[in-house]
């Protein structure tokens, strides 16, 4: 079991990671989500000894790494699958890993054999491609049979052949009675491959709990319910009824209706005592990605400006108001946290403001105002 306590890193007057707590337990595949900068990779060196933490303390199975007798044998990870020599092959590599710990050189070939390289097991590994080098990876992760392993975007580079097997590899190590703690961007399959969660935003824990609780306390489920297209009075008539027995009703851009707070039996009744026939009547249950962008809308650093001229943005009308944000569920509640937003950086002055369009960027400065003269560091820039 991994379990960190009031874990806090600072990097000069930036802090990665501040007093943060969870456990990882066996048995399990356990998710590591949240934006970039976050401080996910920053938590993961942490618990395998890289970076030391400024106050707090993270362990594995009760010590800390760098107190862990044989730490290859009991620990695996999978940080940079790019941290390889590329003059080595594969199987020298992992050879001389198993050497540094103890390892019997059989078990080189059977992880080769168990991530698919035997075949290319004497290639040199600067021609391997993303994939071939993420296999090696997990390879070295897995060598010394370890109780506890550690994945850094472990699909990444992947064919759907390998994410598959990759799912399936995680939670086999999982059933095995394994501690499995991966670190992934790629929602759904997060979603088809952890069973529980941990979630930080700006260095702080957001949530730690299980997929499905995740799911049902970040977002809410709604109904969608479709009348003949030939008969808008039918809709119109049912809106009036869902709406009267206490439901919210929103219109959908297709000509269907959403519907909230009101389970779908009782639409159905209502539709069928108001005469209204209908074309479809589904559940629709957020996925692990809406429930993540709900939870984390207010821990992201890095957001895209508008831009109109690229038509990606339509601008409303004069007099209509911008929809609202919609509450986050549980927002007030015991355990519910949320970073506060991005502060917005000044705009610059109208003196720094760059030169018009129509003028060249790159133009020659007038003989009065001679550019000064190259220092050393721009002729190595260009």
């Amino acid at each position: 079991m991994i379990e960190a306590v009031g874990l806090t890193k600072r990097y000069g007057a930036k802090t990665a990671v501040y007093n943060l707590s969870f456990q990882v337990r066996p048995g399990t595949v356990t998710g590591f989500l949240g934006p970039n900068g976050s401080g996910k990779s920053t938590t993961m060196r942490m618990i395998l000894g890289l970076d030391q933490p400024t106050s707090g303390h993270v362990t594995i199975g009760g010590y800390p790494y760098s107190k862990l007798p044989n730490a290859p044998r009991q620990v695996g990870a999978l940080l940079d699958a790019k941290a390889v020599h590329g003059g080595r092959t594969a199987r020298s590599h992992l050879l001389s890993l198993a050497q540094l710990a103890g390892i019997p050189a059989r078990r080189v070939d059977e992880v080769l054999g168990v991530v698919g390289l035997q075949e290319v097991a004497r290639r040199r590994s600067k021609g391997f491609s993303l994939g071939m080098g993420q296999r090696l990876g997990i390879a070295a992760a897995l060598l010394g049979d370890p109780q506890v392993l550690l994945f850094d975007e472990p699909v990444n580079g992947l064919d759907p052949e390998g994410i598959l097997w990759v799912r399936n590899l995680m939670k086999s190590l999982a059933a095995e009675g394994r501690t499995v703690f991966v670190s992934s961007h790629l929602m759904s399959e997060m979603a088809l491959t952890a069973e529980h969660l941990i979630v930080i935003g700006r260095g702080q824990l957001l949530a730690d709990m299980s997929v499905e609780d995740f799911i049902a306390h970040n977002s809410a489920g709604f109904a969608r319910v479709r009348t003949p297209d030939t008969e808008p009075q039918q809709r119109e008539k049912l809106s009036v009824a869902l709406t009267e027995a206490g439901g919210q009703v929103l219109p959908e851009q297709d000509g269907a209706l959403r519907v909230t707070g009101l389970p779908l039996p009782r639409i159905s009744d209502l539709a069928h005592e108001s005469d209204v026939r209908l074309w479809e009547l589904s559940p629709h249950q957020a996925s692990l990605e809406e429930a993540y962008m709900r939870m984390t809308q207010g821990a992201v650093d890095y957001r895209s400006t508008i831009d109109q001229r690229a038509g990606l943005h339509e601008q409303l009308p004069p007099g209509v108001m911008p929809p609202q944000q919609m509450p986050v569920p549980g927002q007030g509640q015991p355990g519910w946290y949320a970073p506060p937003p991005p502060q917005v950086q000044p705009q610059p002055m109208p003196a720094q403001m760059p030169q018009a369009a129509d003028q060249n960027p790159y133009a020659t400065p007038p003989a009065a105002a001679p550019a000064p003269a190259p220092t050393t560091m721009d002729k190595d820039a260009r």
